[in-house]
């Protein structure tokens, strides 16, 4: 008789995901993991006390897989339309994940400025701040635009299943883009002139 397979923590969040993706995350729940395991429900239990905690390891994973979604920029393109355009992607092709990182009330606190100032944005603001030859606020300020934009469009797409054209959207994007470097050169040159 061939030796049972182990059950590994790592095996139940990567399943708790796989349902997730497929049914969403209000479908994440000892019975449905341990299907997608093909086992029975012991080891989903063993290696989580509540499924909340499981709900809470399925999140930072989906967030990882979104954050190599997004930062998976084409040659040449400008970082910061690259991952505005690839938000929205994510949401085109991941519409339950997308629901589950962004709609679910599982965002483990951070605000909008705080993700903004994170560290693996860093590289994507300070390339964009020697592009447009920006202030580090009048930076953020245009990255903040265009996120803002780029999921408005994002969450459109993955509730309601509006459709992708991506060239209008990209188009929409840049617009916003321009726009909000505009806005935020006028803004820093009347702040020298008082």
């Amino acid at each position: 008789m061939p030796p049972k397979t182990r059950i590994t923590r790592d095996m139940i969040v990567e399943a708790a995901v796989a349902v997730a993706r497929r049914e969403g995350f209000e479908h994440i729940n000892a019975r449905s993991v341990a299907g997608q395991l093909q086992c029975s429900t012991q080891p989903v239990m063993y290696h989580f006390e509540t499924i909340e905690q499981l709900k809470r390891a399925a999140y930072r994973q989906a967030d990882e897989l979104h954050s190599a979604f997004i930062m998976n920029i084409p040659p040449g393109q400008h970082p910061v339309l690259g991952i505005g355009l690839n938000y929205i992607r994510f949401a085109v092709a991941e519409p339950q994940l997308f629901r589950f990182l962004f709609q679910s009330g599982y965002a483990e606190g951070a605000s909008l400025m705080e993700l903004i100032d994170a560290e693996e944005l860093r590289p994507v603001l300070t390339a964009m701040q020697a592009g447009c030859g920006l202030s580090g606020a009048g930076t953020r300020a245009v990255f903040l635009t265009v996120a803002m934009f780029a999921h408005g469009y994002a969450s459109i797409i993955a509730n309601n299943g509006l459709e992708f054209d991506e060239a209008l959207i990209a188009e929409q994007l840049t617009r916003a883009w321009n726009g909000a470097v505009l806005a935020a050169r006028q803004e820093e040159k009347d702040a020298e002139i008082l």
